[in-house]
């Protein structure tokens, strides 16, 4: 039986790989990047969102899904206007070629974690993020932007 710090490296190897797996089969399988896909689901359930909307959906930040968006927006999957409620605000809608996409695309890690995630107690959640804040901080890298998995700087 490993150590607890040997099984905690283990896990998180699992983790990172197949966080990247699962991002190079989507790219390979349909041309985009995991998240970009992860994005694509989103609005695909809810119709049109504003930004703040799929951010917390795909459980980022704002600027991290922006870039994800603009992405996605130059390839023509998806398309931005002016919210008739908010000038301010823009509301984000699939395209008929994002719809395409979606017709049979694979099963992506981002889905599978946030499953797995609500299956945990709310207990065992807190407990979680505490510890890994922790691992963030004795890292240095907690203002680190949270960039969605395996997105292309």
């Amino acid at each position: 039986m490993p150590s607890d710090d040997a099984a905690v490296f283990n896990n998180l190897r699992k983790l990172v790989r197949e966080v990247r797996l699962s991002s190079h089969e989507v790219e390979s399988k349909i041309g985009i990047t995991g998240s970009q896909l992860f994005v694509l689901r989103q609005l695909a359930e809810h119709d049109r969102l504003s930004l703040r909307e799929l951010a917390e959906l795909t459980l980022t930040d704002h600027s991290s899904v922006s870039v994800v968006v603009a992405r996605l927006a130059r390839r023509g999957f998806l398309a931005k206007k002016a919210s008739p409620n908010d000038g301010r605000s823009v509301e984000i809608s699939l395209t008929p070629k994002g719809r395409a996409l979606l017709k049979n695309p694979p099963v992506i890690v981002q889905q599978r974690l946030q499953t797995a995630l609500t299956k945990l107690s709310k207990k065992d959640l807190r407990t979680f993020r505490e510890l890994l804040d922790r691992l963030v901080r004795e890292l240095g890298i907690e203002g680190a932007p949270p960039e969605m998995f395996m997105e292309k700087l």
